[in-house]
């Protein structure tokens, strides 16, 4: 497992790779990250942002998704995975905010979860992104890296996961740590082929060092 220090390496190198990392899901308010995070479930964020350009000019508030019938918004979100489940939770959860919250995203997990659709997950990244909240959303990415490099262990929880990288990551880093983590995962450490040869990382990195030793990886 990795100490604290060597994971403080792991961030000034991810850091160092990609300084510019962030949330790559395009909105303009709390409300649009809320529904553009719900969608991205079991998807890409690239075609969540191509679903949204035109979905976010036809409803603007709450209201407006519950204007349209359920099919209609169906359909405006068909080409995304669960669209059926998703459409509805959206229905739902615009409702609840009218209802419960005076038709704003409210600003704790506590309330988010309670949101039609909104796991631990989505609520971490709106508090983070939307609100400037310290908190770590533990996506695929996020879980693959900090496994792979051996910071938790393969068969931690993803609570287990989101708990080991806030206890060994200062907290004012939560919110970068995670866009960092993503990144690196997304465009580095990929889930099928994984840049070990290339990867400043690979000195300290157990599945890096497996694969090194199975002759896996040229460096």
């Amino acid at each position: 497992m990795l100490t604290k220090k060597q994971w403080e390496h792991c961030l000034e190198e991810m850091d160092r790779m990609f300084p510019d990392a962030h949330c790559e899901l395009v909105h303009d308010n709390p409300f649009e990250l809320t529904i553009a995070t719900l969608l991205s479930a079991q998807c890409t964020d690239v075609l969540v942002n191509k679903v949204t350009k035109d979905l976010f000019k036809k409803y603007k508030t709450p209201e407006d998704y519950l204007a349209v019938s359920l099919e209609e918004l169906q359909q405006d979100i068909r080409s995304i995975g669960l669209y059926r489940n998703k459409a509805k939770n959206i229905q739902l959860l615009s409702e609840k905010l009218i209802t419960e919250f005076s038709g704003e995203v409210p600003q704790t997990r506590e309330e988010l979860v309670t949101l039609p659709g909104v796991g631990r997950k989505t609520a971490n990244v709106v508090l983070s992104v939307a609100f400037d909240i310290p908190a770590l959303a533990v996506d695929t990415h996020v879980e693959r890296v900090s496994k792979r490099l051996g910071l938790c262990r393969w068969k931690d929880s993803v609570l287990e996961v989101e708990e080991t990288i806030m206890k060994k990551t200062p907290k004012e880093k939560w919110s970068k740590t995670h866009h960092q983590l993503i990144f690196f995962g997304r465009y580095h450490c990929k889930a099928q082929n994984p840049q070990c040869g290339t990867c400043p990382l690979l000195d300290l990195c157990r599945e890096g060092q497996k694969r090194l030793k199975k002759g896996l990886v040229k460096v």
